[in-house]
């Protein structure tokens, strides 16, 4: 045979299968690559199955079903075949697998490093437990890990996150080098667990203590500005972000729409509203609410037909505040039919605030009746504020309904129930 015809004839090696793992778009591609690595005995390898795990465990294109098959048939899993796991379960809709992997990968005397506390607590913070944070909090101190930046993040967050302000706070001030994200996950914590005041007083804090906040801490100062109602810092806050000419993305309009709307600065926040090239449900959420709890029903109403027109799915909580709005301004046939579109149209099961909103409606409109009927139709037991419209709507409606009267009072009394202060209208996580 001539060389020629030797060069004709030969091919290309084809490329390593760990490297053809990488370049898969579709589960089905990455099935045929993990059939060869079998035949070929290439699985055994870590490497060549961190590659398969990889792409099933964390690309969109995955199956994370597929991944833990997987990872339950390599033998000996290094470092990063277990925190690639373990991170994809603590983001996944049952995060308490990544705890269970967590514990297993200890007991088989395997050490988690940074990269594995950070996404176990990930996990924690999803599951929002502080017992489950303290454990991993254990494990942390064992491990001579609690001085690690993002390890103190994330604990912070899991602790901040599960109402456990007093164990996120002692963490944070263990640590003498704080960054810039944990002194933001602190004042942070302290913002969407309504503690204001304190997550006010430690951004003066951290500003005296010479550090340059960015966006994501001054979105959670105007969210606690919002709660306090503090306008007059979130004007400052407002003039230091013209003034260090700081990007105006979403989350930091819509902190800002939040804030004026939440003070009655309503035409304020709907410039700044109207200014946002781009918005997500939240910053509709804010304004909607707004202008609903300041008694601007019209308004609000108007600016949710306007999301509907742009086609912007709203969430619960859009319709919170829409039915407010609905419940202000006394429109009952409004009501009803924004009520019923919510599962018909959009798939949004009611909730007890939904339900609540419309009792509360039909009860100042005389429907009292029909209140009582749609309060039983719910599966939750009604809550102090559902029973107070109810009563009020007896005592104002209907005459000689007394004993409606003394059986709410009762009911109220034997559930121990007290009127609690409003629904939270407007997304936290901003």
């Amino acid at each position: 045979m001539s060389v020629a015809c030797t060069t004709l004839i030969r091919q290309p090696p084809l490329p390593p299968l760990s490297l053809l793992a990488d370049k898969c778009k579709s589960l089905n591609q990455l099935k045929q690559v993990h059939a060869q690595m079998i035949i070929s005995s290439c699985i055994h390898d870590n490497f060549a199955a961190s590659r398969l795990l990889t792409f099933c465990a964390l690309s969109s294109s995955g199956d994370l079903s597929y991944a833990a098959k997987l990872f339950n048939n390599i033998q000996n899993p290094n470092h990063y075949i277990w925190n690639t796991i373990i991170r994809a379960q603590a983001s996944s809709l049952n995060p308490n697998v990544a705890i269970f992997l967590f514990m297993n990968m200890i007991r088989t005397g395997f050490e988690p490093n940074q990269h594995t506390f950070t996404f176990v607590l990930k996990a924690c913070s999803n599951i929002r437990s502080s017992n489950c944070c303290k454990q991993v909090h254990t494990h942390v101190l064992k491990s001579g890990l609690d001085l690690d930046l993002h390890v103190v993040n994330g604990l912070v967050r899991s602790y901040s996150v599960s109402n456990d302000l007093n164990d996120a706070r002692q963490v944070f001030d263990q640590i003498s080098n704080k960054n810039l994200n944990i002194w933001t996950t602190m004042i942070s914590g302290y913002a969407q667990n309504f503690r204001a005041n304190e997550a006010l007083m430690l951004f003066d804090q951290m500003i005296l203590e010479g550090y340059a906040p960015n966006g994501a801490t001054l979105a959670s100062v105007l969210s606690a500005c919002a709660q306090s109602g503090c306008r007059e810092l979130g004007e400052k806050v407002h003039v230091f972000i013209k003034e260090r000419g700081l990007e105006m993305g979403v989350i930091l309009g819509t902190a800002l729409v939040h804030m004026y709307a939440k003070n009655g600065a309503l035409l304020r926040a709907k410039k700044l509203f109207d200014s946002m090239p781009e918005r997500n449900i939240a910053t509709w959420n804010a304004m909607i609410c707004g202008l609903a709890n300041h008694g601007h029903a019209e308004e609000a109403l108007n600016l949710f037909r306007k999301l509907e027109k742009e086609q912007t799915m709203p969430n619960d909580i859009t319709f919170v505040g829409v039915l407010s709005a609905c419940c202000h301004a006394g429109l009952i046939d409004v009501g009803h039919e924004i009520f019923s579109s919510m599962k018909r149209v959009y798939g949004i099961e009611p909730k007890i605030e939904h339900y609540g909103c419309m009792v509360d409606l039909l009860g100042r409109g005389g429907k009292v009746l029909e209140a009582e009927q749609l309060a039983k139709q719910m599966v939750w037991k009604p809550d102090a504020v559902m029973l107070g419209a109810l009563l009020a709507a007896c005592k104002n409606h209907e005459a000689g309904r007394w004993e409606d009267v003394t059986r709410l009072r009762k009911l109220m009394k034997e559930g121990k129930l007290k009127k609690t202060p409003g629904w939270s209208l407007v997304d936290d996580d901003q």
